[in-house]
Formats: C-alpha cells, sequence, structure tokens
C-alpha cells in the first residue's frame, strides 16, 4: 500500500443526508456551518459559491466542489442576488430536514435551471481528523481535471440519486460508498496541487519525511522520539525537523501529539474502551498526563468529550 493510501484509510463515514435541488434563477441561499463534509454536484446552468474569506467560486456544468471543513457558505446564480437562509427556502415549502431523508426542493421558474446534487457526509469527530484540518475551505473539482478518475462524477451522481429512493439498506450503503467518494476527491486535490503551502500530506509526499509521517500514521503509540523519527527519515536530528516543520508546518512531535489525539478521539466515541485504556491505545503510560494533553487539545475532559460525541452520534442515527 502506498503511502497517501496508507493515512488515507481510517477516513469513515457514519451518516450521509443527500439532496436534489432544482433551482431557477435568480436564486441565492446561505447555508449555515455544518459538521459534516458537504459536496456539490453541477449540472445545467452553471453557479456560484462563496465561503467567506475565499475568493468566489464559479461551478460549471459537471464541476464538484468539496467544502472539507463544513464551512458556512453562499450559492447563487450570480453573485449579486440577495441571498435568503436555506432553512427558510425548506420552510416555505413545508420541508423538515431529517438526518435520515433526502432532500428533494424546487425554487423558482422560468428562469435557466441549475440542477445540484447535494451530500453531506457525516465523519466522527470530523472536525479534529488531520486530513480535514489541513485542507482548504473549498476544493474546486473542474469537469475536465485531469486528476479524476472518470468514473468519479457519474458514481457521485448515481449515489445520490440512488438514495434519494431510500431503497433497502441505502443509508449504509449510502456510509460506505461516501468513504471512497471523499478518498478520491481528496486523492484529486493532492495529486494536482503538490505545491501547495505546508501540511503533512505534503510531508508524506517527500521521499524522506514521508517515510516518518508513515511511520507515524502507522504505529502512533509507539515510544517515538525525534531522534527515532530521524533514523526513520534517514537524516540527521537537526535537518529532520528544519525539513519536517518545513513541509508539514508542524515540528514532528507536534505532528505526533495531534495525530494521537485524533485516534484518542475516535476511540473515546465508543463505549467499548475506558479513559485509560484508550491512554494507552495512543501512547500514553499515564491516564492523568493523557487526560491533560487530551483538554488543552479540545477542551474537554476525555469523559465529557466522549460522552457528547455519542449523544450527537446517536441522535444522528434516530
Amino acid at each position: 500500500m502506498d503511502q497517501l493510501s496508507e493515512v488515507l484509510a481510517d477516513v469513515h463515514a457514519t451518516a450521509v443526508v443527500t439532496g436534489h435541488f432544482t433551482l431557477h434563477a435568480p436564486w441565492a441561499f446561505d447555508k449555515e456551518a455544518v459538521q459534516g463534509i458537504p459536496f456539490r454536484i453541477c449540472r445545467g446552468a452553471s453557479c456560484w459559491l462563496h465561503v467567506e474569506g475565499e475568493a468566489p467560486v464559479l461551478v460549471r456544468e459537471g464541476d464538484v466542489v468539496l467544502l472539507p471543513q463544513g464551512s458556512a457558505h453562499r450559492m447563487s446564480s450570480t453573485p449579486e442576488v440577495s441571498p435568503v437562509p436555506f432553512n427558510d427556502l425548506l420552510a416555505e415549502r413545508g420541508i423538515t430536514p431529517r438526518s435520515d431523508t433526502p432532500l428533494a426542493m424546487v425554487v423558482g421558474t422560468g428562469g435557466p435551471a441549475c440542477e445540484l446534487h447535494t451530500a453531506i457526509v457525516g465523519f466522527a469527530a470530523a472536525h479534529r481528523h488531520p486530513i480535514f484540518a489541513i485542507l482548504p475551505p473549498v476544493i474546486h473539482i473542474r469537469h475536465d481535471d485531469p486528476a479524476v478518475v472518470p468514473w468519479l462524477k457519474a458514481t457521485l451522481q448515481n449515489f445520490i440519486e440512488e438514495s434519494m429512493e431510500c431503497k433497502p439498506g441505502w443509508m449504509i450503503a449510502a456510509a460506505r460508498l461516501s468513504d471512497v467518494l471523499c478518498v478520491q476527491m481528496v486523492r484529486a486535490h493532492v495529486l494536482q496541487n503538490e505545491r501547495v503551502g505546508a501540511h503533512w500530506l505534503k510531508g508524506l509526499l517527500d521521499k524522506q519525511v514521508g517515510r516518518a509521517v508513515l511511520a507515524i500514521h502507522r504505529d502512533p503509540a509507539a515510544p517515538w522520539d525525534v531522534r527515532k523519527l530521524a533514523e526513520v527519515a534517514g537524516m540527521s536530528r537537526s535537518r529532520f525537523v528544519a525539513r519536517f516543520t518545513s513541509l508539514v508546518g508542524t515540528a514532528p512531535m507536534t505532528h505526533l501529539s495531534g495525530v494521537r489525539m485524533h485516534l484518542a478521539a475516535e476511540a473515546l466515541s465508543t463505549r467499548s474502551l475506558r479513559v485509560a485504556e484508550v491512554a494507552d491505545k495512543v501512547g500514553y503510560t499515564s491516564e492523568k498526563a493523557f487526560s491533560r494533553a487530551f483538554k488543552r487539545w479540545s477542551g474537554d475532559t476525555p469523559s465529557a468529550f466522549g460522552q457528547r460525541t455519542r449523544d450527537l452520534l446517536d441522535n444522528s442515527a434516530k
């Protein structure tokens, strides 16, 4: 298995909400931030996507946009149209959003129609997964992007259309397929943007630093220190720390801590492990030291974080 595949192997969707919106110009709506990872496929007339702090994106026929951080955003037929809250559009049509029910909506009449096939993919502790934290707020995959495998966009649209029918087993099938689709979109982004700013995926693509990044992700509980990681990379400690920090954007031990905390967050979202067992699982010999580190990272104690996350997952499954 290649290095990128190994790191992406633990991206697992827990829930998916899909939708199909037919939007006749002029139209515009504001969508609030979500915990999941939204993506949109455009068919028919083009539209605009705007995330605060980012340049507006013109989304053309066949394009796909992914919002890795679940950012609040505006979509419109043209930028000058005054937006309305997305939930107001649903309320006007008597639609109550539910986590287990796809959304279908028609807005306007007469003007050029933009068909938006949409999905929001939920991941346990998604906001803490390193892969989502380092990706940009908007990934725009154009219809003619050579980095995208030919079947991806057709599969994305078929996946949404199939889920809209709510056939038996659609929820688990949608979650499993979402894993593949999100990984493919992230892969396309990484392959096309190898010159992006410092983050651990860039480090992963480096011949020497990549070996250390992969070692951390493969066995984060190991008793790593800078010396051992530099040996894995085949570099002196000073050169390794400088190059790792330049590529990844954080020092090696800081990155290791973040990976461990993410894995701890995933483990705490289940009821099968006690805090002491989670601490041991991610490489801490002291439950007290682990608890202090986890609270610095998340703002919650491990127990409080685990309870809150389990409640969220339980509610989304209802």
